[in-house]
């Protein structure tokens, strides 16, 4: 996509998808609660005890799985083999819907949860409810460093995304219900299948790009339905950051459901395609241009 790496890039790979077996283990490994136990933790210990990254092409027959299970409020579980392989990398709010610019070591991948943050508790004085959070503290996205130079496939929610390879993949669940626990899973090739050798191509008409500056992009045409792999390029060929989200739809399972792209304008602004409903607003529709931040995602929702 840039000719620098970008630490919220979260290119594709389309590859031909195959049944995993994981092991199920008996004492899953809980890393944190919350964001803010998160942060604590961070500050007591840091994340200097993480192995060093794989520098160079070799596979790396360690890795084997990671799922990461998660709620709208966060309360993040690692599980799998592989899960003395995860560290983590701090949390930040996501104030206005803008992806903080985690570091990413080479060598490593890089997972970034979007969730709600924790219900702030207070006691009541003189009458008055419990305060929530304000409105810049929306959203938090707390990360976590995966140790692997290989390439893994992730899953989300049992439905394959994408082949990823020293990037890194963002999750958002903010829209999720309570009680709803999302999974994403990160697994290497099996049966001696090591997945592509060289990272995938970027689009050479992004290079150069002011990250600071808002752009036009044309919004693609997005079919409910419609294979990840597919709508993931047209998006990657608007010079669009991706996150993906989870949720109900009356597309099949694993397909997207729609695409929204934040413009610029009121916090909340975004553009939903296809458009939901039967009214479709002018200049939101597919080929329409619109202004985008490149700082705030695109989301694809994916049915489940």
């Amino acid at each position: 996509m840039h000719a620098h790496q970008r630490t919220h890039d979260a290119r594709t790979h389309p590859h031909p998808h195959h049944p995993h077996s994981y092991p199920r283990l008996r004492h899953p490994v809980t890393l944190v609660g919350g964001a803010a136990v998160l942060v604590a933790a961070l500050l007591a210990t840091g994340c200097d005890s993480a192995p060093d990254a794989t520098a160079g092409e070799a596979d790396d027959p360690a890795f084997s799985t990671v799922r990461f299970e998660f709620g709208s409020r966060g309360g993040i579980q690692v599980f799998g083999a592989s899960r003395d392989a995860v560290a983590p990398a701090g949390a930040h709010p996501a104030s206005a819907g803008r992806a903080h610019a985690f570091d990413r070591p080479d060598g490593r991948l890089l997972v970034v949860l979007r969730h709600s943050p924790e219900p702030v508790a207070e006691r009541a004085s003189r009458g008055r409810v419990p305060r929530l959070p304000p409105l810049d503290e929306a959203a938090v996205e707390t990360a976590f460093l995966v140790d692997t130079a290989n390439w893994v496939r992730a899953d989300l929610d049992g439905h394959p995304l994408q082949w990823l390879r020293r990037d890194t993949i963002r999750i958002d669940t903010t829209n999720v219900a309570t009680a709803d626990t999302t999974r994403l899973t990160l697994s290497a090739p099996h049966g001696g299948r090591y997945g592509q050798p060289t990272p995938p191509a970027g689009n050479p008409s992004c290079e150069g790009l002011d990250d600071r500056a808002t752009r036009d992009a044309v919004l693609p045409e997005v079919e409910a339905g419609a294979p990840v792999a597919d709508v993931l390029a047209r998006l990657r060929k608007q010079c669009l950051d991706v996150q993906y989200a989870s949720l109900p739809g009356s597309a099949r399972p694993g397909t997207v459901e729609r695409v929204l792209v934040p413009s610029v304008g009121r916090r909340d602004a975004l553009v939903a395609v296809p458009p939901g409903g039967s009214i479709e607003l002018p200049g939101r529709t597919a080929g329409s241009t619109v202004l985008v931040n490149p700082h705030r995602p695109a989301t694809m929702v994916l049915a489940r």
